[in-house]
């Protein structure tokens, strides 16, 4: 069920979005890398340190001798990410940025220690 401002009064936009995305971020991931068997990839990628998260919801190359491989892989799960948090943002009448970003927050929070975010400084951390 979504709940929307004019079902639900006391929630503002954000929070609309926020339980949106949640929803999203805790089921689409899954969904869509267990479908496609990258999970496992995506996990070595990221602990390996050749990818981490940024704050705008997409995954960054880390280091510059990153495989073409993962490369791949990081393009292909950053398109679909897009393509959800368009659907969210239409869906929620929201700015396809705000979603991104609010998409990257919680990704950064859910980051494992040792996995690199991307900080607002611009620069690489890990976490």
């Amino acid at each position: 069920m979504t709940f929307t401002p004019a079902t639900r009064p006391e929630m503002s936009r954000r929070a609309v979005v926020l339980t949106g995305l949640g929803l999203v971020l805790a089921v689409s991931p899954l969904a869509f890398l267990a479908r496609h068997a990258w999970a496992q990839d995506l996990a070595s990628a990221k602990r390996d340190g050749f990818l981490g998260e940024r704050i705008d919801g997409l995954l960054g190359v880390v280091k510059a001798d990153t495989p073409a491989d993962i490369r791949a892989l990081a393009d292909d799960i950053n398109r679909r990410r897009r393509q959800e948090y368009a659907r969210i943002a239409e869906r929620e009448g929201v700015p396809v940025e705000a979603v991104a970003q609010l998409a990257g927050e919680k990704l950064i929070e859910r980051a494992d220690p040792g996995e690199w975010v991307l900080g607002a400084d611009g620069n690489w951390q890990q976490k």
